[in-house]
């Protein structure tokens, strides 16, 4: 090829890189915004491919939004490059001394290592290898040493008046089942009643069932509808033990559904979870429950390893785990050799992360780390950046398989559907009052990649989900 018409084609690939009308929406994109009421002012987009310098759209790029559940890309790609995947924690059992003849005099103490996702069943685990070891009885104290996180005393219901939603559970070092029970409810026609099914069992929580069954929902109609809007849940205290009373109507068209509620705190659910599993297990238990160090000359009977930081990361990024991520925010601090680990720890330890790596984004707030929150901001085009580095990045594979698949999984298995970009693109939501957020990695149909942002702060961003899917087709097609 000769100079000129080198020159001529490279003067083309450089047009074909540029921004096309950088800020100029998609028709398909800009009409959907118009539907749902959302000016362009209020949306930070970014379309860019991964091989690219620049990006082929941006609009209001620069701007800092509040990109609610999307700020876990930040939280999840931080700790997978500062833990690595293989990172795991570690839950354990401490006696003070000697069981005699299956008998502990002494106390059992529980050591919290903040896992992220220590469920009902992994901390039956815990309590059987105990069991294993020959303890059968224990006349001491239960001990939780929850000392790796600062003890967060915040009002659960303070973000949006909902405290015994399991979103709103607060960190704590020794968090089992994530706080929370989960009720199975089934209409009895024949009595009017409706059945309850608890899990996991806890001996601090006491269930009163006032539903009743009708045949209409609260709007007079025969549909099942939003029955959670039916339904009440009040809690009232005793002492070691919580009454949680159930009451409303429960239309019979529902059928049988879950309700997930976190009725106490951690500490006392804790301490109700393990009575019930331990009696179970055959064990007996005659002590108090109280906090505590485990002590320097105790022996350790039992640990129970968590699931590696990979799988963990996952879990939060394919179903928006708030708890979970808050739980990975202060385990970055404690990770930094701060005990107990604070919420500013967790901040400071990303921050030192994004200089190491030369991302400057200013305009960052982080919050807590999961975007359950107001104040967390970033901008589309640091988003970008973010996930643009994120490709290059050693843990890329581990932290792109931890994000919903469009029309497959998480929380994106059902948009898109009967789509071509059904399959193709791996996305990270994000959705609060007045925000709506996607953010992730799109494969076109040539086989190329893009990374895709689309943030939407608007009391109607609700609406937004039409304008965020016509953007990733446009990109599909590309």
């Amino acid at each position: 090829m000769n100079y000129r018409l080198w020159r001529l084609a490279a003067c083309i690939s450089g047009l074909l890189a540029a921004p096309l009308h950088a800020a100029e929406l998609p028709a398909s994109v800009a009409q959907a915004l118009k539907t749902a009421g959302i000016p362009t002012s209020a949306v930070g987009i970014v379309v860019q491919r991964v091989d690219e310098a620049r990006p082929r759209l941006s609009v209001n790029g620069e701007q800092a939004l509040n990109p609610a559940s999307t700020i876990k890309l930040v939280t999840t790609f931080a700790a997978l490059e500062r833990l690595g995947p293989a990172y795991t924690w570690q839950t354990e059992a401490w006696i003070d001394e000697t069981p005699t003849k299956g008998v502990l005099q002494g106390n059992l103490y529980l050591k919290g290592g903040g896992d992220p996702r220590l469920t009902y069943e992994q901390f039956g685990r815990l309590l059987r290898q105990l069991r294993q070891r020959g303890v059968q009885e224990i006349r001491g104290d239960l001990v939780l040493d929850r000392g790796a996180f600062e003890s967060i005393e915040a009002d659960p219901g303070h973000f949006d008046a909902q405290p015994l939603r399991p979103y709103n559970v607060t960190p704590d070092a020794l968090l089992v089942n994530f706080n929370a029970i989960s009720l199975t409810l089934t209409p009895d026609t024949a009595t009017k009643v409706v059945n309850l099914v608890q899990e996991p069992p806890a001996a601090t929580l006491d269930l009163i069932n006032k539903i009743r069954v009708t045949q209409a929902n609260g709007n007079g109609s025969t549909q099942c509808g939003d029955w959670r809007e039916n339904l009440r849940a009040d809690t009232f205290a005793h002492g070691d033990l919580i009454r949680l009373v159930l009451s409303g109507n429960y239309p019979a068209a529902c059928g049988e559904q879950r309700w997930n509620l976190a009725p106490m705190s951690a500490r006392l659910f804790t301490f109700g979870v393990f009575r019930s599993l331990w009696e179970e297990l055959g064990g007996k238990f005659s002590g108090n429950l109280r906090d505590g160090e485990v002590p320097a000359s105790a022996q350790r009977s039992a640990v129970l390893p968590a699931p590696t930081l990979s799988e963990i990361v996952r879990d939060i990024n394919k179903f928006s785990n708030n708890v979970m991520a808050r739980q990975l925010f202060l385990t970055l601090g404690m990770a930094a050799g701060k005990r107990p680990a604070r919420v500013e720890d967790g901040d400071r330890a990303v921050r030192e992360w994004l200089s190491e790596r030369s991302l400057n984004f200013p305009e960052l707030v982080l919050e807590n780390g999961s975007g359950l929150g107001r104040q967390a901001r970033i901008s589309a085009d640091n988003l970008g950046r973010l996930l643009l580095a994120a490709w290059r990045s050693a843990v890329m594979p581990e932290l792109i398989a931890s994000l919903p698949v469009t029309a497959v999984d998480g929380t994106m298995r059902k948009r898109l559907k009967d789509k071509n970009v059904a399959g193709q693109a791996h996305i990270k939501t994000g959705s609060l009052e007045g925000v709506k957020a996607i953010a992730g990695y799109l494969l076109d149909k040539s086989g190329r990649r893009w990374v895709v942002v689309f943030l939407v702060n608007h009391a109607k961003a609700g609406a937004a989900g039409p304008a965020q899917d016509a953007l990733l087709e446009w990109t599909y097609a590309q």
